[in-house]
């Protein structure tokens, strides 16, 4: 087996052996760790960045090797995991420089930032997972790796926030160990492959495969925050914002939908699903997620918890995509796992801006922060306009594509969805965009800390107005073919077999 082969393997290294420095790390080596961990975010994505090389040239990355009887550990670099590896690396460098600044000062960093590598690999695991199995115990390890990251201040509200978490997401990984393994009885170990397993299955088969396919979506809908399975995630905000940040744009979240993806695509395949008519009422439990998720972000008054059950909204927008069951539909579902992670970052980095540099939190305290702030509110603004769909931002081709693929399908009641959804999210991020940038300051900032001439950290104001640049590009170029979109539309071409 050649070096090149390894790859995935050597890329799952650079996280696991950053956390193993880390952890042993003395508390006070500030400037060693920030090494370690830079070191190893800009190494992954050099690694993933030529799997990406090699996959659009039609290279294969990957291993295989017998854990038990009958059951394969498989990682495997294809087009479709190359779409999550790619956001989970280039997201965690701005993530880490970005927590660097954010936790300056701050106790435990080395446990911090230990548990922060392992989540990186539970990632990046999912995503180059080749089958149920592998991906099965990467899932488990990111939800191990992220409980300390949730609990990390300590407080009260935070370790009720962490057995909340904890609750559901063991819960979820108990039923979806469930639909493995009875999926396994039916069938085998089923490796990831174009078209799924079961295209030309049994009479008897149907209605067993149907009940396991609810299972596995159950199990999976807990972390991708499928109402109403998403009761962990208002709650985790308690977390530091770097966490949140992961949480919603990076790692638990995008596990729960990419598995889906992975379940509907490459297990069953698309045109079993909709045989069976599993995805008119996947479809319809996304739809509802949508508009559950906006209506209930136009209620708080927390910037964090709005954001929050924003991500509860835009994450089903994904599975939506999928349900389409056509190449342009599926193409704005899965650009959108990538459109959505850096919006949603960016929205993250700037609320921990607002809070670590002024001390707000509140919707009601951010009267006049675009003039204290002006970088950090440029890029709020255009994340926030990209989630309401706002041309020519990455959010608009999600929901263009999306829509034009609802029109194909026949489906145009998803039209209604995503109109309704639209207004609903301008309902939710004008009024904040108006505070920032109309609002009169009534009082001196809470906890107001002064950087010179800078608005706030460098460490803190240099990631948010990258991934803003990025969504706008996204949006801009989304017909090059180095885009988000043209890389879904080479793995729709190669994979999804549309």
């Amino acid at each position: 087996m050649t070096a090149t082969a390894l790859l995935p393997v050597f890329a799952l290294m650079t996280s696991l052996t950053a956390a193993v420095i880390i952890f042993a790390l003395p508390e006070q080596k500030h400037r060693l760790r920030t090494f370690v961990n830079l070191t190893a975010a800009i190494l992954k994505l050099l690694l993933v960045g030529l799997m990406i090389r090699g996959v659009f040239q039609g290279k294969a990355y990957g291993i295989a090797f017998p854990m038990i009887p009958g059951v394969e550990f498989v990682l495997r670099a294809d087009a479709l995991a190359m779409l999550f590896a790619g956001l989970s690396a280039a997201l965690w460098l701005l993530t880490t420089v970005y927590s660097v600044g954010y936790l300056e000062n701050s106790p435990n960093r080395s446990r911090f930032f230990g548990f922060f590598s392992l989540c990186v690999a539970s990632t990046l695991g999912i995503a180059l997972a080749g089958n149920l199995f592998t991906f099965f115990l990467f899932y488990e390890m990111l939800t191990l790796s992220t409980y300390p990251l949730v609990v990390h201040r300590g407080t009260e509200q935070a370790l009720r926030a962490g057995r909340t978490y904890i609750i559901y997401t063991l819960a979820g990984g108990a039923v979806l160990l469930f639909g493995i393994a009875s999926l396994h009885v039916l069938s085998g170990d089923l490796p990831f492959r174009p078209g799924g397993h079961f295209a030309d299955m049994a009479p008897d088969l149907q209605m067993p495969l149907t009940i396991v396919f609810v299972v596995l979506i159950a199990g999976l809908g807990v972390k991708a925050a499928i109402v109403p399975l998403h009761g962990w995630l208002p709650v985790a905000m308690v977390a530091p914002a770097p966490v949140s940040a992961l949480l919603h744009a990076v790692a638990v979240v995008k596990a729960g939908a990419f598995g889906i993806v992975r379940v509907v695509f490459e297990i069953y395949g698309l045109e079993t699903a909709g045989a069976l008519g599993l995805l008119s009422g996947l479809a319809a439990i996304a739809a509802f997620t949508i508009l559950y998720g906006s209506v209930m972000a136009l209620y708080q008054s927390d910037l964090k918890r709005r954001l929050a059950f924003s991500t509860v909204s835009q994450v089903s927008y994904i599975i939506l995509g999928l349900c389409l069951a056509g190449p342009v539909g599926v193409a704005g579902g899965l650009v959108h796992l990538v459109h959505q992670g850096v919006m949603k970052i960016t929205l993250f980095f700037c609320a921990g801006n607002y809070a670590e540099t002024l001390g707000l939190h509140r919707i009601d305290e951010l009267d006049g922060a675009g003039r204290r702030m002006p970088g950090t509110s440029v890029a709020f603004t255009l994340a926030a306009f990209g989630m309401i769909g706002t041309p020519p931002l990455a959010g608009f081709i999600t929901k263009w594509t999306m829509g034009t693929g609802a029109l194909a399908a026949g489906m145009d009641w998803v039209i209604a969805v995503l109109v309704v959804s639209s207004l609903l999210n301008a309902a939710y991020f004008l009024p904040v965009l108006r505070r920032i940038w109309f609002g009169e300051q009534k009082d001196p900032w809470r906890e107001e800390r002064q950087w010179g001439r800078s608005e706030t950290s460098a460490w803190l104001l240099w990631p948010p107005l990258v991934t803003a640049g990025f969504l706008l590009l996204a949006g801009l170029l989304a017909s090059a073919p180095f885009s988000p979109l043209g890389w879904v539309e080479l793995i729709i071409t190669r994979e999804v077999n549309l």
